[in-house]
């Protein structure tokens, strides 16, 4: 009788290890999925900064811009609302590795850090690291080499700032690329790096920037979205980026905030 009874008793034990075992797995499937936990949880959480013409908040203040407009969209076609946080850029693997926001999508340059960091949609927009300057300045400016003598402000974790550290540039970061623009427009620095998108956008006659204009171009570059690594949200938003080029979302887009389209 010991023996059955110590025979059933080892039964249970395994068969109750097994559904443990199998609730376990089938949980960290769920969890794998980053499109099942955004379908789940009914939102699409968009890491940002200030960064017209890409995102930026409109007169009553909403998140509207390039990228917000095309993250609506695609919250659309998931059947999920978008919610944008703004973050310090300096920090947004961290961010995104924690899981306090699913996506980067700000104007995001496709660099090897944010490769080695995360997994990239295709591009679906192109730019470039200007400097940008007053306008007396700025047209003395024809080179990399008139610039060893300048100061610069630069956002921190932003493609200019690796702009400004590989050519050996004099740079003081920021926290977004609107500031840099204030420390121009204020003297703290005689120019900055940022991305041709915002300096089309923000500088030159009829913006707040009208002394300020474009000069030296240091880095071509094209913009992606950015997920945690190996997400299958990676795909899926390829193929809506597909959708939306050919159906002319894209096309209507890049001439209302002035965005240049990758090819």
């Amino acid at each position: 009788m010991k023996k059955v009874l110590a025979v059933v008793l080892a039964c249970i034990t395994v068969c109750v290890c097994f559904v443990g075992c199998s609730a376990k797995n089938s949980s960290k499937d769920s969890a794998s999925s980053d499109y099942e936990n955004i379908k789940a949880k009914g939102e699409l959480v968009v890491g940002i900064t200030d960064f017209a013409p890409m995102d930026y908040k409109d007169e009553n203040g909403n998140w509207t811009g390039f990228d917000a407009e095309l993250a609506n969209k695609l919250g659309e076609k998931l059947g999920v609302n978008v919610k944008f946080v703004e973050i310090d850029w300096d920090n947004k693997f961290i961010e995104l590795s924690t899981g306090s926001i699913d996506c980067l999508w700000n104007g995001l340059t496709i660099t090897d850090e944010v490769t080695n960091n995360s997994s990239v949609t295709e591009a679906y927009a192109k730019n470039q690291q200007i400097v940008v300057a007053k306008k007396d300045l700025a047209s003395t400016l024809k080179s990399v080499d008139d610039l060893k003598n300048l100061t610069f402000a630069v956002e921190n974790g932003s493609a200019g700032q690796a702009a400004a550290a590989d050519n050996g540039l004099n740079a003081t970061g920021v926290t977004a690329q609107s500031d840099a623009l204030l420390e121009v427009a204020s003297g703290s620095v005689d120019a900055c790096i940022i991305d041709s998108t915002m300096a089309t956008a923000m500088t030159g006659e009829g913006t707040d920037y009208a002394d300020l204009t474009s000069s030296v171009v240091l880095v071509d570059e094209q913009y992606g979205i950015s997920f945690r690594k190996n997400s299958d949200m990676v795909e899926k938003t390829n193929a809506y980026l597909q959708e939306f080029k050919s159906d002319g979302t894209l096309k209507a887009l890049s001439e209302k905030y002035g965005v240049q389209l990758a090819e």
